[in-house]
């Protein structure tokens, strides 16, 4: 087998880090402007319902407004499909070649969209928005400069990595999340141009909104090891109400289009009406969350008032997101786990098993292991958690609730719910067979069918042809007789029609064992 480092190699690197850092400075600030244009307008509702107690009679022009907005907003996104929910679903489908948009389109309507869909006090996260408005700024950059179909895949993978990592001021986090439930690639090709350009996003976000953990909940008290016990039972629980959230969510597409009486361009004259209350009663739960969970420790530790949150924010996330407004469902997730974890610490209080200094433990653990589980990404759950609340002290705890959960899910069936999500748009949308010539990237898993074959010795599909192999800091020459590993990321160019089912043919054998 020939291995060689192909000249120019320290050069490609380089230009391709200075690439990373372009595209997460950019996305950092598109990002970081949206993120602060929701805060703002979101600040603006509450002030608003704060001065309607003194004034109800404001309330009707407010309705009228809401309903005007909530048909423009349904307007957009009908006609629009490519910025409806979070995004995180289109960025996967752009990642594996199964799916494709224009990012200017994108870009701008997502972003506009995002602000008021979110910032209205819909129960909507803007991490999905934000990684999809990264992704559209690394996607425009790389087609501007990029050489091949891998480099522009490796931007938009950048991008989005950069969309997260300022929305949440958590760029490890956010690298291990393109990674683990995004891309699926590992390559230092890969993962270190995700890195810098997370880093440099964050670098923008701090300059916007400073140095404190976006969830700043307490957490002085650590936790003993006579509690441990409680973190399974948290887990158990935890991964139950985790498998119903993914069956509920992903079944809302199905329901809402059984309402015969209503449009989809009419769906969020429903949240948006709905709003006008809980934001009457309960101010401090609208928006995606991150509020709420900094409050949970100081609110009453009752298990009517805890409870109610639960069914309050459960109900209404799923109501919001139905409409198919731009906006995500992972701060949403969060901040239900952060409520279970209120829950659970409150009926252990009340039992006297637990003290109530623990609570805020609880929120933070909950939040890692509800997120472990729905998104089937344990280990971007730990790194998540510990970013956001701004400590380490944590890790042991939330290591055991976010694999318990995950156990639980992963017994019951359950799949990550962002690649379910993929699946089904691609099922509502009409397939088209790609012409001419793409290229794809795999890693090729422990076990798999690729891993220790030599090349000559596997059926590829027509027309594919390898062309470069990386292993590690080397780029490989392939041939017949080079034997493949685990740990390479294998670049194929496809022939023909049937690009995404020789795809989806080459990627099985890169991660499904040889016995299955």
């Amino acid at each position: 087998m020939k291995t060689t480092r192909i000249a120019g190699l320290s050069y490609s690197n380089l230009r391709q880090a200075g690439r990373a850092v372009l595209i997460g400075l950019a996305a950092g600030l598109v990002v970081s402007l949206f993120r602060w244009a929701i805060q703002n307008l979101l600040g603006v509702v509450i002030k608003a319902f704060a001065y309607f107690h003194g004034h109800p009679v404001w309330l009707l022009p407010w309705i009228g407004m809401s309903i005007f907005i909530a048909m423009l907003l349904g307007n957009l996104v009908q006609k629009n499909p490519d910025i409806k929910g979070s995004g995180i679903p289109q960025v996967e489908g752009q990642l594996t070649g199964q799916f494709d948009e224009k990012w200017w389109p994108v870009l701008w309507r997502k972003f506009f969209g995002g602000i008021i869909s979110i910032g209205s006090g819909l129960f909507l996260g803007r991490e999905g928005p934000s990684i999809q408005l990264g992704a559209a700024v690394g996607q425009g950059i790389a087609e501007k400069n990029a050489r091949t179909e891998i480099e522009r895949r490796v931007g938009i993978a950048s991008g989005a990595a950069a969309g997260l990592s300022a929305a949440f001021n958590a760029p490890i986090a956010s690298t291990m999340f393109i990674l683990e439930e995004v891309y699926h690639n590992f390559s230092p090709l890969v993962w270190l141009s995700v890195f810098i350009s997370s880093l440099s996003a964050n670098l923008v976000s701090m300059a916007f909104f400073g140095l404190e953990p976006d969830l700043n909940v307490p957490h002085e008290v650590l936790f003993p090891a006579s509690q441990y016990w409680h973190l399974i039972l948290l887990g158990i629980l935890l991964g139950l109400l985790g498998r119903l959230y993914q069956v509920v969510i992903l079944r809302l597409p199905k329901w809402m289009h059984q309402i015969k009486f209503l449009k989809p361009v009419c769906y969020p004259i429903i949240p948006f009406l709905l709003v006008i209350p809980i934001a009457w009663w309960w101010l401090v739960t609208l928006g995606g969350g991150n509020n709420l969970v900094v409050a949970l420790p100081k609110m009453p530790a009752e298990l009517k008032v805890m409870l109610g949150l639960l069914v309050l924010r459960f109900v209404f996330s799923m109501i919001s997101y139905a409409t198919e407004l731009p906006g995500g469902i992972f701060l949403p997730i969060l901040t239900l786990g952060g409520i279970i974890g209120a829950l659970y610490c409150v009926i252990m209080m009340h039992w006297g098993l637990i003290p109530a200094r623990y609570l805020p433990n609880y929120v933070i653990y909950a939040m890692a292991g509800y997120f472990a589980c729905i998104s089937k990404a344990p280990f971007t759950a730990i790194l998540l958690i510990t970013e956001m609340v701004g400590t380490m002290t944590h890790l042991m705890p939330l290591a055991i609730v976010s694999i318990v959960a995950w156990l639980v899910v992963d017994l019951m069936g359950g799949t990550p719910v962002y690649a379910a999500m993929f699946a089904n748009m691609m099922h509502k949308r009409p397939q088209k067979e790609l012409l001419g010539l793409t290229q794809m990237t795999t890693p090729i898993f422990v076990g798999s069918r690729l891993d220790g074959c030599l090349i000559k010795d596997f059926d590829w599909p027509a027309g594919a042809l390898i062309t470069c192999i990386y292993r590690g800091e080397n780029q490989l020459i392939p041939h017949g007789d080079t034997r493949l590993k685990a740990g390479d990321t294998l670049v194929v160019q496809l022939r023909g029609k049937n690009h995404i089912a020789n795809q989806a043919r080459i990627n099985l054998a890169a991660r499904q064992s040889a016995h299955d």
